[in-house]
């Protein structure tokens, strides 16, 4: 398997491991979409110059990572992957905002900075919600849950469809990358003058698999919406699940855990 198709493998990874067997699994999807939503609301409530009061909402990813038996390694490259997006909005504060807010010793540390460190604290805690969200309930099971609990099926729908080609676009891609290896004869590299026919050639046979595959969905039915066969029971775990964890974001928010240990160990120092 080239490097490539292992890429185009680990798109799809999340739902594989979605498919696992554990109690975190096993749990109404309504609950963890409940409570997933309720911990990026509560992250982003806070204000741009917090930071260590962020600190101790890792504690959430922590454990359902832990208790989903999720690959943390697998998500952290995912998280690298996407977090130069959530720099290059961060990184513009410090040009703008360069009021002293912080001072180490001699260095003083203007807002900009400080609001820069939050930007990208509360991109890694809400993509990572998002990521467990989805590695333990699966795409299509998210988007069943989102039209259940009110989103408009043409969203959800549409979501669906984003989620289903954008395989068909990379396995288009992965073809076309391994037909050009095999007739560059080991050169690396592709020029202007290359890409810009690939990328034309790429988006014509892509529409033309995509028209195949939606006649061929029209054939066995489509009708607008998908079809997904699955019994909700929003029992007593789940009330438990997302009633203690919605609590314990609001305590979080509430009360700074950081700045009042810090206090302390200064307490204790004097």
């Amino acid at each position: 398997m080239t490097g490539n198709d292992k890429q185009l493998f680990s798109l799809n990874y999340l739902d594989v491991i979605s498919r696992q067997d554990t109690a975190l699994h096993r749990l109404d999807p309504r609950a963890k979409v409940l409570t997933a939503c309720a911990f990026i609301v509560v992250i982003m409530s806070f204000g741009k110059y917090e930071v260590s009061a962020l600190l101790p909402f890792f504690l959430f990813p922590a454990v359902m990572i832990g208790r989903g038996n999720l690959p943390a390694a697998y998500l952290a490259r995912k998280l690298l992957f996407i977090l130069p997006f959530a720099l290059l909005i961060g990184l513009a504060n410090p040009v703008f905002d360069r009021e002293a807010l912080l001072r180490v010793g001699s260095v003083s540390i203007s807002g900009g900075w400080v609001s820069c460190c939050s930007i990208v604290v509360r991109f890694v805690l809400t993509a990572l919600a998002a990521l467990i969200l989805i590695a333990t309930t699966g795409f299509m099971g998210v988007c069943a849950v989102l039209e259940r609990l009110g989103l408009p099926r043409v969203f959800t729908v549409q979501l669906l469809f984003i989620h289903r080609y954008l395989f068909v676009l990379t396995d288009e891609a992965a073809r076309m990358s391994r037909a050009r290896a095999m007739r560059s004869f080991g050169i690396r590299g592709m020029t202007l003058k290359t890409f810009c026919p690939l990328v034309g050639h790429l988006l014509l046979r892509t529409i033309d698999r995509a028209q195949r595959i939606y006649l061929a969905m029209v054939s066995r039915g489509f009708s607008g919406s998908f079809k997904i066969s699955s019994t909700l029971r929003f029992g007593r775990r789940e009330l438990f699940f997302t009633a203690g964890w919605t609590a314990a974001f609001l305590l979080m928010r509430m009360v700074n855990l950081p700045q009042i240990l810090g206090r302390a160990v200064e307490g204790l120092v004097r």
